[in-house]
């Protein structure tokens, strides 16, 4: 177990544990809020459209559901900001192959009532109770395993070596691809997870050379999943255009979604006002829950979440900043990946951006799996942010050179401090 008190020293920095970065606490609790209220707000909409089916769900059913789901991400952020990160990082090849076996169940298991499929995608496991998109795992996962992998090559100074380093994640980013977007037909998770894994060897220091590399892998592989999937072409093609010639057929979501956001002019409709809820705009309690604030608070209301969205971005590049150890900064820099790629997908496909991908608006989305998650991996960067480098004032580096005062800024792909990288993380 970690002692309060534990104190590590390398290249003259003190890692010290202290309180956490609890200003992530209230921002993610402040999101969380808002998405209950205007679920608590759309979900007699929602269930009068289902009871109209023969059903008799309560008229607050869904934000029932979300509290309940809010309830288990919780718990699921105390624990992740609780337990040791080294025990995270002792399995984290095993995390990663347990989330790719698991995604592999709803597909083996189609047609029966263990998974859930649509529009032939088996992408969820029916529990009964509830369902689970192992995609999310794997997402959870892979931030783990890239944290250790990156800074043990970091440590042993084999950070652009292809065959160390570059190659092994290339077969493991080939065969997460594979399982998610190929078989699962998910490429929304998939962009999720590259923007994960980019935004970690961004801040890993890789070279720009094989960086670019990278990016341009990334970039064909993009191109072929979607030329290789007629629904995927579709989609785009609606995006340069379609949408305002058909927006009866293709078009149809992201016009209502745009409808949502226009009609909510620059204060709102109000919270019992709005019309897009009662069945016209598809997904309004998940992919579209952006368009529905729109419509209920307005201009003024979404900039507010924004600047609520930005104020967390920011926290976690300043605990980044003064991450104790590489692992620790990688951790962190992998949950802003993942939040900032959730964030910026969704708004900007809901305001005709960028195409429609079917990705939740983090903390305000109807939550399930992807909620559970995201939670818990804000709950490591709480962890990770009980650990922070304090130099001695005047103290060299092993170059013997003075380390660099606190207060400066640096550039986030760069290492902050020289003797961190070889200080033991706990």
């Amino acid at each position: 177990m970690e002692s309060a008190r534990r104190v590590a020293r390398a290249g003259g920095a003190v890692v010290r544990r202290h309180r956490g970065d609890f200003l992530i606490v209230l921002f993610m609790s402040i999101l969380m809020l808002l998405g209950l209220v205007v679920i608590y707000s759309i979900s007699p909409a929602l269930t009068a459209r289902i009871n109209a089916a023969g059903n008799t769900l309560d008229q607050n059913h869904f934000m029932y559901r979300q509290i309940a789901y809010l309830g288990v991400g919780i718990l699921a952020f105390v624990a992740a900001s609780l337990l040791p990160l080294g025990i995270w990082r002792r399995y984290q090849n095993k995390l990663l192959l347990a989330g790719l076996a698991l995604c592999f169940v709803p597909i083996l298991a189609a047609g029966t009532a263990l998974a859930i499929c649509t529009n032939g995608a088996c992408r969820w496991i029916n529990l009964g109770f509830v369902s689970l998109q192992p995609a999310e795992i794997v997402k959870f996962a892979l931030l783990i395993f890239l944290a250790g992998f990156l800074a043990k090559r970091i440590q042993e100074g084999k950070l652009n070596s292809p065959n160390e380093t570059l190659w092994p994640l290339a077969i493991v980013m080939g065969a997460i691809s594979l399982v998610v977007i190929v078989l699962q037909k998910d490429l929304g998770t998939g962009i999720a997870i590259f923007g994960i894994a980019v935004t970690m060897l961004y801040v890993a220091g890789l070279s720009k050379k094989y960086f670019g590399m990278a990016l341009l892998g990334i970039a064909v592989m993009g191109l072929l999943f979607t030329v290789t999937s007629p629904h995927r072409l579709e989609r785009v093609a609606t995006f340069f255009g379609g949408h305002a010639q058909d927006a009866a057929d293709t078009g149809y979501h992201i016009n209502q979604a745009l409808i949502a956001v226009g009609s909510g002019g620059l204060t709102g409709k109000g919270l019992g006002r709005s019309i897009q809820a009662f069945g016209y705009l598809p997904e309004a309690a998940n992919d579209s829950i952006f368009a529905i604030f729109a419509e209920k608070f307005g201009f003024l209301g979404t900039l507010a979440v924004l600047a609520i969205f930005a104020a967390l971005f920011l926290r976690l590049l300043k605990v980044m900043d003064n991450a104790g150890t590489p692992y620790h900064k990688l951790l962190v820099a992998g949950v802003f990946g993942w939040i900032f790629t959730h964030t910026v997908v969704n708004v900007g496909a809901m305001l005709g951006i960028f195409p429609l991908t079917g990705i939740t608006l983090p903390f305000l989305s109807f939550g399930g799996t992807s909620l559970l998650f995201i939670m818990g991996a804000l709950g490591l960067a709480l962890n990770a942010s009980r650990y922070t480098v304090h130099n001695k004032p005047n103290s060299q580096d092993e170059g013997g050179g003075t380390n660099e005062d606190r207060r400066s800024r640096r550039g986030v792909g760069r290492t902050r401090y020289p003797g961190a990288s070889r200080t033991t993380h706990p």
